[in-house]
């Protein structure tokens, strides 16, 4: 079942279900209120027919006269009727058919024969110790009575008999009509709400499947899949995360084919200079000299490099790699693996000068070896990247509660579009780094990893010198 059905059938359901909720509701509240109508109007009736008793007793100084004639009580009866003054025919005929004082009749004619009984005929009269003077015997027991005075004095009793409030024919067209009517606005509302059902369901789905077939498309590997922003709503940011999210596969997936390629290349272009000069040593086209075994022992060196930088790299991004830490004064250890790079840039006639602004020891909770692995791969940077008779400048200093090391060196420089993608392994910018001297373009990316397994922050900017910065920022322990 698709998601547009589904939302219709909950459109549906739960406005079908409010409808008639209001429909019985409204069904209810209307018989209720007006059968208390009617109830009260029935109470003016009995009111009313009290009133002409009485006046009667007045004139006639009791029931003598009223006993011995049934039609003047049936005539006393409806001319306190606001609708009919004067009693239908067949009410008369039945009168005349029944002996002495039986009445209301115990069955109707078939023409009389209505869903509620004539008000006339469930009012008994009763005297004053209630003997029964019209009605009948069996009937007393539900009778609702109602006293009749004169002078202060209960002079007879009326008697109702339980019956529906409602016996005229224009309250009972009424009330038929009002429930027809109900129907009929239930039914139109419950088509109106399938419509709009079907409407916010078209409408509402409508992204949804967009969502769905941009998915199957990134699915099979098409991560050029995106989907249209049409809201600020949850819809709306939902397909700016996909889109997010298609993007970030893209890139992944760019970077995994460079990985591929870059690994591959750097590892064959050493594997292709050894197995040259052993197939020349072999075929004894070159002799196997000292000078011979040292090239190639440079070779696989470089090889060896390689894989143990891919190695860290890998370890690194895995979560792997191990750090044993403490405390510790990084301060001293890039004196000692700087005072072990001064040859090489002595003889490359590279200045290098520090400045250390840091007044007392300072201490950070890291890996000494890592550290030290740190600082080699930046000085290697340098020597690699900067040019003969160049300027190599390490800073030292405090800053925002953190230790702040600084390599910034001279020409050449890097462009503002190189310099956001150094860190990324396999990086080379092509008028600074070849392979002869830059290598494979791990080493920053290693440094990368182990600043951020100290919950340090590594930068990359344009230096004063002409050439490139990179800024350490560590956490000072407490």
């Amino acid at each position: 079942m698709s998601i547009r059905v589904k939302l219709f059938l909950t459109f549906l359901l739960t406005t079908l279900l409010v409808v008639m909720g209001m429909h019985f509701f409204s069904r209810w509240s209307l018989e209720k209120g007006f059968a208390e109508f009617v109830e009260k109007r029935q109470q003016e009736r009995v009111d009313k027919i009290i009133d002409v008793l009485e006046e009667y007793y007045a004139d006639h100084l009791g029931w003598e006269n009223l006993v011995e004639n049934k039609l003047r009580w049936i005539s006393l009866l409806w001319r306190a009727d606001p609708h009919r003054h004067h009693p239908p025919k067949w009410i008369i005929k039945q009168a005349q058919r029944e002996l002495d004082n039986y009445w209301p009749p115990a069955t109707l004619p078939e023409k009389a024969n209505q869903k509620w009984p004539p008000f006339g005929l469930r009012v008994m009269l009763l005297d004053r110790d209630k003997t029964i003077m019209f009605g009948r015997e069996e009937l007393i027991p539900q009778l609702r009575l109602y006293a009749i005075q004169y002078g202060f004095e209960t002079v007879g009793y009326l008697g109702l008999l339980p019956g529906k409030p409602v016996s005229q024919a224009s309250d009972i067209y009424f009330m038929e009509r009002q429930a027809n009517l109900f129907f009929w606005i239930a039914l139109f509302m419950v088509l109106l709400s399938a419509l709009i059902a079907w409407f916010l369901a078209y409408h509402l789905g409508r992204p949804l499947k967009r969502i769905t077939a941009a998915a199957q498309r990134l699915a099979v590997g098409d991560y050029k899949a995106r989907l249209p922003v049409e809201s600020s709503d949850e819809m709306g940011k939902l397909a700016s995360n996909f889109n997010d999210m298609a993007a970030a596969l893209e890139q992944a997936e760019q970077s995994r084919r460079r990985w591929v390629a870059d690994i591959s290349h750097e590892l064959r272009t050493p594997l292709s200079v050894l197995r040259g000069e052993l197939e020349a040593i072999m075929d004894g086209i070159r002799p196997l000299t000292q000078e011979a075994i040292k090239s190639l022992s440079s070779d696989v060196m470089r090889l060896n490099r390689l894989t143990e930088d891919l190695y860290q790299l890998a370890l690194s991004d895995q979560g792997a790699l191990r750090y044993r830490k403490v405390l510790l004064d990084p301060v001293i250890i890039l004196q000692e693996d700087l005072a072990a790079f001064m040859p090489e840039f002595n003889n490359k006639s590279i200045r290098v000068k520090w400045l250390n602004r840091v007044s007392k020891t300072t201490l950070i909770n890291a890996d000494p070896d890592r550290i030290s692995q740190l600082f080699r791969n930046l000085l290697t940077n340098s020597l690699n990247h900067t040019d003969q008779d160049g300027q190599l400048e390490i800073t030292t200093h405090h800053a925002e509660g953190g230790l702040v090391i600084e390599f910034a060196d001279s020409s050449p420089g890097v462009s503002e579009q190189d310099i956001d993608h150094l860190f990324e392994r396999f990086y080379r910018v092509d008028n600074s780094r070849n392979r002869y001297l830059g290598g494979a373009g791990l080493g920053l990316a290693i440094c990368n990893n182990i600043v951020n397994a100290h919950e340090g922050a590594l930068v990359a900017l344009h230096s004063p010198l002409g050439g490139l910065a990179v800024r350490i920022m560590l956490p000072i322990a407490p």
